[in-house]
């Protein structure tokens, strides 16, 4: 049997059962705290996934009480460095829920923390561990020639309650982050400059901005748009967005479960002939969390690198933090990574 990893597990709200659901049907690993400042929440999970936890109030009780191996950062993005600083400062590896931190200055802290302590710390980015997205990746890759264009469409009307309601750049800083992740995954493509323009449509029921658009220029000459809204009722995209790619012999496309493509088989004509294609999808054992959870584990127990390692997320981070300065100056933004 592989190593068994000592976990704690921090913020117990709702993301925390995308959590739970895999790890507590691992045999490697086990949860022996759970943290979270409403006693309430931690003690309906551990009852709920049958844990033998102990509650704790703050992460530096549960770290002080518990020598853990690795800390689960399900917390709100606003206590996601505090927790990394905290968690890698105590010999712990980290896993944390989106994003990396929420400014790129505190997931620098992160980066520095993690190689100072020689620990992993990834993020949860459950999109790349999907079969639909590997398929489509690969046929963006192998089937249309070389990438111009990329286009992501995020349209979902979307009612939470609590802390989302009142966050600042809600759209871009908690769910284009995935948005903005996918496209490196399928581009190979890192961020170069953007344009973006952030408002709060008539009717929004959050407090502030909750659509955006952004333009992207990516290596390789590659223009990547994003058009988003948490606040649009009816006609809704998948969660992992509406995809094309344009390439240079073909285009595909990715909505929902459907991915399809056309490449170009003659040409001479005002509207060259085209070829379909459709795309068989892989077999990932371990999809959507469970997928980078697995990813995370294995690399702690052989210490391998998983591939949403801090030192690269923070990629993805800064595509969101330039855009957010676009949407505020009004200009093109330089993303510096």
């Amino acid at each position: 049997m592989s190593q068994v990893i000592h976990a704690i597990l921090t913020g117990a709200g709702g993301i925390s059962a995308s959590w739970l659901k895999p790890l507590a049907a691992r045999r490697d690993v086990k949860i022996a705290a759970v943290v979270d400042p409403v006693r309430d929440n931690a003690e309906k999970r551990i009852a709920e996934f049958g844990l033998e936890a102990t509650y704790y109030p703050t992460l530096a009780e549960a770290l002080a009480q518990y020598p853990a191996d690795a800390v689960f950062d399900c917390s709100i993005p606003g206590a996601h460095c505090a927790n990394a600083l905290l968690a890698l400062a105590s010999g712990c590896h980290v896993l944390s829920e989106k994003p990396l931190a929420e400014t790129v200055a505190d997931a620098q802290k992160i980066i520095a923390a993690s190689l100072k302590a020689k620990k992993i710390h990834a993020v949860i980015q459950n999109r790349r561990y999907l079969n639909e997205i590997v398929a489509y990746r690969d046929a963006v890759r192998q089937q249309i020639g070389d990438l111009t264009t990329l286009n992501a469409d995020f349209y979902l009307g979307a009612h939470f309650g609590g802390f989302r309601d009142r966050m600042k750049h809600v759209l871009l800083l908690d769910m284009a982050i995935h948005s903005f992740d996918q496209a490196r995954f399928i581009s190979g493509c890192d961020p170069v400059s953007v344009f973006c323009k952030e408002w709060n449509p008539k009717g929004s029921w959050y407090r502030y901005d909750a659509s955006a658009v952004a333009i992207f220029t990516m290596t390789n000459n590659v223009i990547f748009t994003y058009r988003g809204s948490w606040c649009a009722e009816g006609c809704n995209t998948s969660w992992e967005c509406d995809w094309r790619a344009v390439g240079t012999r073909g285009s595909v496309l990715w909505r929902g479960a459907e991915i399809r493509g056309e490449t170009v088989a003659a040409t001479g004509t005002f509207i060259s002939t085209m070829k379909p294609f459709n795309c068989d999808l892989p077999s990932i054992a371990d999809t959507g969390h469970a997928g980078c959870i697995d990813e995370f584990i294995t690399c702690v127990q052989n210490g391998k690198t998983p591939q949403t390692i801090c030192t690269d997320n923070i990629k993805s981070l800064t595509m969101v933090e330039a855009a957010i300065e676009s949407a505020a100056t009004g200009r093109e933004i330089t993303v510096k990574i």
